[in-house]
């Protein structure tokens, strides 16, 4: 089964004018933003396990791009939050430069080959310039989820 933008990404997660200083912050912010969702998962829990993703490699892709990720005993299925940060933070990108865009995606422990077809559709789709742009332009929360949901 191959799962969309649309099967993991809600109106409520897509947010825009986030303001964070810094990559553990916006991490800690993420974490809280869907441990409501995730009943028996803490933010803390949350917050662990994507930064010890991170630690791995940082999950900036470049472009302004950054695609925390993580999988999670207590994710029963895969969610997506997308945020637009008022100000671009530092991220160890592999291109060097500041994030602006993030995707985060937690996922069920067990869901390897889901996990991977998913990252693989999100790179796919900010590797696009024009994608990047319109979730940069977006003037409202409501038009960065109905254009990041938009087919490529």
């Amino acid at each position: 089964m191959s799962l969309s933008i649309e099967d993991i990404l809600t109106p409520e997660r897509s947010v825009i004018d986030v303001t964070v200083s810094s990559k553990k912050k916006l991490l800690e912010q993420l974490s809280s933003l869907v441990a409501e969702e995730i009943g028996d998962a803490s933010a803390d829990d949350i917050y662990e396990r994507l930064l010890a993703r991170e630690r791995m490699g940082s999950t900036g892709i470049g472009e302004g791009i950054a695609i925390p990720h993580c999988r999670l005993l207590q994710c029963q299925k895969a969610l997506g939050i997308l945020l637009r940060l008022n100000t671009p933070i530092d991220y160890d990108s592999i291109d060097g430069n500041p994030v602006d865009l993030v995707f985060a995606l937690l996922v069920p422990e067990e869901a390897t080959d889901e996990h991977l077809q998913i990252l693989a559709t999100l790179a796919s789709n900010f590797n696009q310039a024009e994608y990047r742009e319109a979730l940069r332009n977006a003037p409202d929360a409501k038009r960065l989820f109905q254009r990041a949901i938009a087919e490529r």
